[in-house]
């Protein structure tokens, strides 16, 4: 790649005067990326893009729908909204549903929603399959017909190999292809974490439409899919999931609800809804609450993928699990018997779920042994509407499941990633300079990755806490970034502290600091300190 210095060197000199680089603020200038690749990306260089596998969940904080806002918080800031005042929408935000419906006259109307989400698998063609399956997954819980569909897809662009995005919309792709959901568009974001979803469009008949809010007294519940994605993809993540666990939850992510739609508005469904992220609690909580009814929901009946049990006893429960419980467990009544470990798989929030259908109880067997016939084996009764109430979700337990005892979980062999890794650490400068001189120009009060004052190198908390005190006292505020380094060349100078000077010179010219201006700052500590800083700084400067 040819470098057009001069425009390097223009656009180089407006960060180093900021204390900031112009295109990722975080970053000091010169950004760790030029010191070590010699790239510089504000002045539209780029770096080579990595090659070789990428374990996309690794690469995530939260994986797949739990990394979605928690249901009280978003009701919360939803509540302050204005309502949408048009007699067209015949289901929108109110409602809480999982997507709107608008009426398009003659019978007819659209159905709407969008999905977006981390990585819940590690291979990037099969995340793009339940990308799409999770957000046709909307319209199909509401008895609707897919049409169109946007991509939305946030990348962190030659951070990881290109090819994983292309893999990601190829595997959407192909999957709304089997959902006869043609992709007309799409948006793409430069995100430091990978992101991937679809907006979708469908249509409706106006009549059959299936909301969360249609259970009856005496209904019984039908679960299509088994539970356990968020705990399988967080034990994935720590190397902790069993590869069956694994390869058995990617396959059902993967796979669309398409055909548990059309039988359930056959059949003549109630009620439904998708169980996503707010797990099984917080969706059929919702749905009871918008219902007027109490459920009840036996532990024992619910199908759960291999491992999860063992997960659970092991203590390897993902963080949504709380989020969850503290959205909805105040309309969850649990016996004292029923292991905590059980109530927790039943607020795993999960990605590209089944279908919870509300079906009168004179059709919900002929409708499960329908869905098993048409390939949707793990399709099971897990409770009833016991009457009507204020949204109550009974959660009872027959005892013939139980949480085995804690033991080992088979590992998963991570595959061999090939990522570009910056170095953890240098060689540790002494004195103050090895805090002052790495975080001289770190934004924020943050110290520079490359010498973290968090311990992670020094052990003692004294010590990390002056480093960072130092890295806040040398931040960029009323004073930019080259005046400060001129200031602690001066002070160097001033203490006649050797280590610290050296250490200020080499960061100085980084900033393209000339000679003539760094003896001009090394005068000004002269003027305060006398003839032996001259001495001192003559005889530094002379040195290699």
């Amino acid at each position: 790649m040819m470098i057009n210095t001069e425009r390097r060197k223009r656009v180089m000199q407006r960060s180093i005067r900021l204390g900031h680089c112009i295109c990722d603020p975080k970053q000091p200038c010169p950004c760790p990326l030029f010191q070590e690749r010699n790239v510089c990306t504000c002045a539209g260089e780029r770096r080579e893009s990595p090659t070789g596998s990428v374990r996309l969940t690794k690469l995530v904080e939260k994986a797949g729908c739990a990394s979605k806002i928690d249901q009280a918080f978003l009701k919360k800031v939803l509540a302050g909204l204005p309502a949408i005042d048009d007699p067209r929408v015949l289901v929108g935000v109110p409602a809480g549903d999982d997507a709107g419906i608008y009426d398009l006259g003659n019978g007819q109307a659209l159905v709407q929603t969008v999905d977006v989400f981390t990585p819940s698998v590690d291979d990037p063609y099969t995340f793009g399959q339940v990308a799409a399956a999770n957000s046709v997954s909307d319209v199909y819980a509401m008895g609707g017909t897919p049409l169109t569909a946007l991509s939305i897809v946030g990348f962190p662009a030659r951070m990881i190999p290109d090819d994983a995005l292309f893999q990601i919309l190829a595997g959407g792709i192909d999957k709304m292809k089997e959902a006869g959901c043609a992709i007309i568009g799409g948006h793409s974001i430069n995100d430091a974490e990978i992101k991937a979803g679809f907006a979708v469009t469908g249509m409706i008949d106006k009549n059959r439409v299936v909301v969360n809010a249609g259970a009856r007294p005496g209904d019984v519940l039908i679960l299509t899919k088994p539970l356990g994605t968020g705990i399988v993809a967080f034990a994935a993540q720590i190397d902790r999931a069993r590869p069956d666990s694994v390869q058995a939850a990617a396959a059902s992510m993967a796979s669309l609800n398409k055909t548990a739609s059309e039988l359930m508005v056959q059949f003549g469904a109630h009620a439904c809804t998708d169980v996503t992220g707010f797990s099984l609690m917080g969706h059929l909580a919702e749905m009871a609450r918008s219902s007027g009814v109490d459920v009840r929901i036996i532990w024992d009946d619910l199908p759960l993928f291999e491992g999860v049990l063992e997960c659970a006893a092991a203590g390897i429960l993902p963080g949504a699990v709380e989020r969850n419980k503290e959205s909805c467990s105040d309309r969850v009544v649990a016996p004292g018997p029923l292991p905590q470990e059980m109530i927790d798989i039943c607020y795993d929030a999960q990605t590209s779920g089944g279908l919870l259908i509300a079906i009168e109880s004179g059709k919900a067997t002929d409708l499960v042994q329908a869905l098993h016939d048409r390939g949707v084996p793990a399709a099971t009764i897990v409770g009833q509407v016991t009457g009507p109430g204020s949204g109550l979700i009974h959660l009872e337990t027959t005892g013939q499941r139980k949480i085995p005892a804690p033991a080992p979980v088979e590992a998963a062999k991570p595959p061999q990633v090939s990522i570009i890794n910056h170095p953890s650490s240098i060689e540790e400068v002494p004195c103050c300079a090895d805090a002052l001189g790495a975080t001289a120009s770190a934004p924020s009060g943050r110290v520079s990755p490359q010498r973290g004052a968090t311990g992670t190198q020094d052990q003692d908390p004294v010590k990390a806490a002056f480093k960072q005190f130092l890295g806040a006292a040398s931040t960029p505020r009323a004073l930019d970034a080259y005046t400060k380094q001129a200031m602690a060349i001066a002070l160097s100078v001033a203490l006649r502290c050797e280590p610290c000077l050296k250490m200020h010179l080499k960061n100085a010219r980084s900033k393209g600091f000339t000679q003539e201006e760094i003896d001009e700052a090394a005068w000004m500590g002269i003027s305060f300190a006398g003839s032996p800083a001259m001495v001192f700084y003559e005889q530094a400067k002379s040195q290699p």
